[in-house]
Order: C-alpha cells, then structure tokens, then sequence
C-alpha cells in the first residue's frame, strides 16, 4: 500500500492563491491537505476546484478576516461531534482549530496558533496573553490524550536557536521570546510529541517555513523562522518515513509568506 501523505499549509486566503495551491496539489499530490488561514466562511470556501483535483473529502472551520482552518481529503475522513473537533482554544470564537479521525485510526488535528501581536507582554498587549492562553489550554488537552494523533499547523512559534535567522536579535521578537519557547516545550512535553521537522532535519540545520513579505528579496535575506510544524505521538512517529518543507513555493505567483510541509507515513 502507498504511503500516506498529509500536507500543511498556511496558505494566507485560500481564494487569492488557488492557482499556487492547484500547482502543488498537482505537482505533490498529497492525500490530506491542512490548510490554515483561509479568511473564507464556509458558504463561499472554493470548494469545487479542490473536487476536480480529487478532493472530495472536505471539512471546513471559516471565518472572516485571518482565520480559518480547513482540511482537503482524497481519502474518507470524518469529523464527529463538532464541539469535540472545533477546539475553541483562544477562548473567543476565533476559528483556530479542526480535527479529524483518520480510517486508519490516527486522529489529525489541524491548528492555528495566533500571532500574538507585536510586543511580548500580556499587560500591554493582550494579544500575547491570548497566544500564551491558547497554548497552554493546547497543553491540558494534549495531557488526557490516548489516541495517535498527527498534529499540524501555523503554530507561530520559531523554538529553537536555529529555527530563526538570529536567535539574539529575535529574543524580544513575538514567535521566539523564551516565554513563548517555554509555552511550547511545556506542550510538547505533555503528550512526548515527536517534533518531525526536527526528526528528519536534526538541529542545527537550516529549516525554515516563513519570510516576511517586507524583505524585497526573501531568498537573499533569508530571514526565515520555522513557525509552521508536525508533531506526531510517538507511535504515529514511528511510522513516518519522509518529511519535506516545500521552500520553492515561497517564490511562487502570489505566494503565501508560508510554505507547506508534507511528511508520509507507512500505515
């Protein structure tokens, strides 16, 4: 049996960059696609091309403005009770999360960490309280969990020294402040979740999933961070067999300031 392929991408509105999405899903064919950042309700989600290129399977969380997580399936997937796969962990109604349950047992939970604002303080931003909240309700959730489960996404946090293009300058920078890599370690901690990037490209090699679209070259700067990320339970983990940052399609018509990541699984 083929491997199973499971791809994530923030994708920064899915209407005004379907033409690089229908690029990648025709060049990498994955079999799930996790999308976040749709800025799109459901009622007006494009759906119909991703059915033309296979992708029948179709679980939508949409919202307006910069949320909105969706999941694209080539292969049966399936969501049961809503309020057990719509996780409203920023407490606010912000459509951040969507999970489902795979036929092959493993559930996929597909996140949007937010950003967090611009200065690293919850008293005088509570964006950043709101961020460093969300993960932390993340981390009670992953404590009770018994299920192999894939989890991916945006999660706005570049952990370690190597995943941004300057640790020291990045310090007081939302996405890699000690408190928000502390949040994180804490979450990853909590279920022994197996960080893939970092299993098939061991620190410190350059890994990157984001540019600022403010650079007027990115790929000459290359002031990346590696914000997006899939983490796996250790016995889904056991199982992966590739993993891949797709840093090309930065570079792409209209790209996204994100690239996808794509791992495959023996199952």
């Amino acid at each position: 049996m083929p491997n199973l392929k499971i791809a994530s991408w923030n994708i920064n509105s899915v209407r005004a960059r379907m033409d690089i999405v229908e690029r990648f899903l025709t060049e990498e064919s994955p079999d799930i696609l996790c999308l976040q950042e749709t800025k799109v309700v459901d009622d007006t989600f494009p759906g119909d091309p991703f059915r033309k290129l296979g992708y029948g399977h179709q679980i939508l969380h949409g919202q307006r403005m910069h949320h909105g997580v969706a999941i694209l399936s080539r292969i049966p997937i399936r969501e049961e009770a809503e309020s057990a796969w719509r996780f409203d962990w920023q407490d606010n109604g912000e459509a951040r999360h969507v999970g489902v349950q795979l036929e092959c047992g493993i559930r996929l939970e597909n996140v949007y960490v937010p950003a967090g604002g611009d200065i690293p303080d919850r008293t005088l931003n509570p964006k950043f309280g709101q961020k460093l909240d969300f993960v932390e309700r993340m981390t009670r959730w992953a404590e009770k969990l018994r299920q192999p489960t894939l989890l991916v996404g945006d999660f706005n946090i570049a952990p370690l020294e190597c995943d941004v293009w300057s640790h020291k300058q990045l310090l007081d920078v939302v996405s890699h402040t000690p408190i928000e890599v502390d949040a994180l370690g804490r979450l990853q901690a909590s279920h022994d979740w197996v960080d893939l990037g970092r299993s098939f490209v061991p620190a410190p090699d350059r890994l990157y999933t984001w540019w600022s679209y403010r650079a007027a070259d990115w790929a000459a700067s290359d002031r990346g961070r590696r914000l997006d990320h899939m983490w796996a339970s250790p016995d889904v983990a056991k199982l992966a067999t590739a993993h891949k940052v797709h840093e090309p399609c930065r570079g792409w018509l209209k790209p996204s300031d994100h690239v996808p990541l794509v791992t495959e699984f023996a199952v």
